[in-house]
């Protein structure tokens, strides 16, 4: 990558010289940063880097941190021909020198480039212009330009695959004339000797003869993308693969004319199988990497294509129904669902009932009863009835497209523990070379070992080295590790995130909504004064203001009872305590005993004793009072998840402490932590205290936090946490809060996130040794080692199937994650 990078950032939000100041003061303190000069009049963050010492995300994440944005045009680009860490290395270090582009992170497994850049400033064809004098081909742009991956995938695997027969076939056949001695050139050879003088093998013209068109067709990408690397001054694993195979062939051919070398040195079978096996390894790899993606085009593959629009009379009854494309339904459409058929679009039921099937949005098995006025979502499988709903979401704005949006971020994301295998990479080739040189010399020039035997080890060196397998251990289980947590409804958004959730030593839950249910309902009406309706009409009037749980519990109530609720006016949230209104110019107040001593009402020490009864049955109560007077009491209960207890239960065996902050008074607190196991309480917490809990918690960046929330309310603490997760239910979702999203809000998946953390590193840290292995192992036996002591010699065309089956082994061992189950879920099963 370019070292030193000169970029305009777009920025927005600063408003006044201190903003400058303060993004100049804060940048200037980062290493780094070479220069920086923020620019009001411009809206631009003028700012030289050296891009190996900070990253395009860290100067994204200072600004946000200032309040401010950078803002960039994204896309993402489709590119054929990337086949090892090196090409991508090479992608990302050449596009990043165009100005314009402030970031690129190629991807090998989805063959992609996600680009962060300037639409002012470059363009598409300048874009593209790169990735051909690379070597690949731009297929286009996604989202922009239809590609049908499937054929470009087949038609790339018929190639390889009639170039690996042509190989092996040819290869065969050459073995069995060097082997047969069957000679038909001998005479011919032999005159052609006498008469000039020369010294050609007979056995070597033939070979030639018979190799050198199967060895052009299977060699020429190869040898293709190896002589382009050497234009670009890059040395790439094609740059040694060539060199290998050209070793080997043009060695032949000099054998066989006997210039400098003499006849011994015949290895055409080689030079033709060396290739066909290094297809063969590219074909099982492109097999094998298709099958990493499968999540994501599964998700896809969910999203129907037409649905049946109708029209109603007054009396609901259907009077047309046609066929649409998806692309034509607008908001507040009415479509027709029958049984078997997925949900086009986000909606309410607006008639009918049936089960649907929501496994595939929030990773339940059990379909789900939909009826009149409940949500359902695109992709989702209406099961027995026919459904009719009305369109609320549409196209991108979908849950299902929100998931495939983040799952695809997530899988092109990079853990940091890729920076490692990144810099093994940079460093590989460079070695290996020096290594093959200076064991050919050690052989040749001090040990006296014969010019083949020295040719053979630098040529099994060459291509046994291989930093393909390094380059996949991390993007391959990556990929497959956030499309199974996917399954399950558990979105991780990036690789940071699944580095760092499985270190985490606290874990910290909001109660209501997450370890409770966050539906509370009315228990008791102690009404003292008027009827009980008459209180809940009170409590109700207010409460219709507010969007909080316990606010729609009691006017549900009221509801239920065919109440006719007052208007109010001067509505205010108290915040932390309760709501204030006023009703027919008398004020009225709905909240807890705070709220009463804050606004000087005076409680009777009945209604005191009363408080601390229903309290210590864990239940929230509501004071109401009216011009100052209290007019009775409300009890409301949130029942505990059915499996909260088991998740808090299997954070301890894992090691990890458990904490509970909650605006709820102590004692219901208390009792709520008892029952489930939590180990830490914070009490009466306000929102925006809960951020100073984290931050203490986190003890001076000596402990991981994981926070858990609604995502809402709980953003400051989502966002201070090291992981924050953001409970959701699968409908109004906040997908940007946390770092990870629990779909259907069931803390069992919180724990499931941190399992699948640890599975995905561990196998990323499995796939690294393998690799390393493969290279430790074999490329001490292709330079000879055991040749001394146990007459073991590498041959080229076994040390190309050694290289290519690492590459498939790593692949392999990610593939192994689809089958996932985290802990939790196989104890639960």
């Amino acid at each position: 990558m370019v070292k030193h990078k000169h970029m305009d950032l777009p920025i927005e939000g600063m408003h006044c010289a201190s903003c400058v100041l303060s993004v100049n003061k804060t940048f200037g303190k980062i290493e780094g940063v070479e220069d920086v000069d923020a620019d009001l009049a411009s809206n631009k963050l003028h700012i030289t880097v050296d891009t190996k010492k900070i990253s395009y995300e860290e100067m994204e994440r200072l600004v946000k941190n200032l309040g401010f944005e950078l803002h960039s045009d994204e896309m993402t680009i489709r590119i054929q021909g990337m086949h090892c860490a090196s090409c991508t290395m090479n992608v990302e270090n050449f596009l990043i020198r165009l100005d314009g582009i402030f970031d690129v992170k190629a991807d090998l497994t989805s063959q992609t480039a996600k680009i962060r850049y300037d639409s002012s400033k470059v363009t598409l064809d300048e874009i593209e212009e790169v990735i051909v004098s690379l070597g690949f081909e731009l297929l286009g742009v996604e989202g922009q330009t239809e590609i049908d991956e499937e054929a470009i995938y087949q038609q790339d695997l018929k190639e390889k695959r009639n170039r690996i027969i042509v190989g092996l076939f040819f290869s065969v056949i050459l073995m069995i004339l060097m082997f047969s001695g069957w000679d038909p050139l001998m005479g011919i050879v032999h005159s052609i000797n006498h008469a000039t003088g020369l010294h050609i093998s007979s056995m070597g013209l033939l070979s030639l003869i018979v190799s050198i068109a199967p060895f052009l067709y299977v060699s020429l990408p190869i040898l293709k993308a190896g002589i382009n690397g050497l234009m670009h001054k890059n040395l790439n694993m094609d740059v040694m693969y060539s060199m290998g195979i050209l070793v080997a062939y043009i060695s032949s051919i000099f054998g066989t004319f006997g210039i400098v070398l003499d006849h011994t040195f015949m290895f055409y079978d080689s030079a033709v199988m060396l290739p066909s096996f290094l297809m063969i390894g590219r074909y099982l790899e492109a097999r094998a990497k298709k099958r990493t993606s499968d999540s994501i085009r599964e998700l896809i593959g969910l999203q129907p294509t037409v649905a049946t629009a109708i029209e109603v009379d007054e009396n609901g009854e259907i009077i047309s129904q046609k066929e649409v494309s998806i692309a034509d339904i607008v908001l507040d459409d009415l479509l027709l669902v029958k049984p078997g058929e997925k949900i086009p679009v986000d909606g309410d039921v607006v008639g009918g009932e049936s089960y649907v099937d929501e496994s595939m949005i929030n990773g339940e098995p059990i379909p789900k009863v939909k009826k009149d006025g409940e949500e359902v979502f695109a992709g989702t499988i209406n099961q027995d009835g026919v459904l009719q709903i009305k369109a609320k979401k549409i196209g991108k704005e979908t849950v299902l497209s929100n998931i495939i949006r983040l799952v695809e971020k997530a899988q092109s994301s990079r853990p940091p523990v890729q920076k490692f295998a990144n810099t093994i990479v940079s460093y590989f080739i460079p070695v290996i070379l020096t290594i093959a040189i200076v064991v050919f010399l050690i052989w040749y020039l001090l040990l006296g070992a014969s010019l083949l035997f020295s040719l053979t080890c630098l040529i099994s060196i060459l291509v046994v080295a291989c930093p393909c397998a390094l380059g996949l251990a991390t993007p391959t289980a990556v990929t497959v590790g956030v499309g199974r947590a996917a399954e399950y409804g558990i979105l991780i958004k990036n690789g940071d995130t699944l580095e760092n959730a499985g270190q985490i030593d606290v874990a910290a839950f909001d109660k209501t909504g997450t370890i409770t249910e966050g539906k509370p309902e009315v228990d008791d009406i102690l009404p003292y004064e008027g009827s009980d309706e008459d209180l809940i009409r009170l409590a109700a009037s207010v409460e219709q203001n507010s969007t909080h749980p316990i606010a729609k519990a009691i006017v549900n109530r009221a509801k239920e009872l065919n109440l006719d609720l007052a208007q109010t006016s001067e509505f205010e949230n108290v915040t932390g305590k309760g709501l204030k209104a006023e009703i027919n110019s008398k004020e009225v107040l709905a909240g807890n005993l705070a709220l009463m001593e804050s606004y000087d009402v005076q409680v009777s020490q009945e209604a005191i004793d009363k408080y601390h009864e229903l309290e210590k049955l864990s239940k929230t109560i509501i004071f109401l009072a009216q011009d100052k007077t209290v007019k009775g009491i409300l009890s409301l209960s949130d029942k505990i998840k059915a499996n909260s207890k088991r998740a808090i239960d299997e954070l301890h065996n894992m090691g990890v402490e458990t904490y509970m902050l909650t605006g709820d008074n102590e004692s219901t607190a208390l009792n709520v932590a008892r029952e489930v196991g939590i180990d830490n309480v914070e009490a009466q917490v306000l929102p925006e205290n809960k951020l100073d809990i984290v931050k203490k918690t986190q003890a001076n960046n000596t402990k991981k936090v994981l926070f858990v929330g609604d995502g809402i309310n709980d953003a400051p603490a989502l966002t201070q946490a090291d992981i924050g997760v953001a409970m959701g239910n699968g409908t109004d979702i906040a997908m940007e809060s946390g770092d990870i999203v629990v779909m259907e809000g069931d803390l069992e998946n919180v724990v499931a996130a941190v399992q699948f953390s640890k599975k995905v590193m561990r196998r990323i840290k499995e796939n690294i040794f393998w690799a390393f292995a493969y290279n430790t192992i074999l490329i001490p036996i292709a330079a000879g080692v055991l040749y001394p002591t146990f007459g073991i010699t590498f041959e080229p065309a076994l040390a190309g199937l050694a290289m290519a089956l690492s590459s498939v082994t790593v692949i392999s061992l990610s593939l192994m994650l689809k089958r996932y189950v985290p802990e939790i879920k196989r104890v639960k099963n």
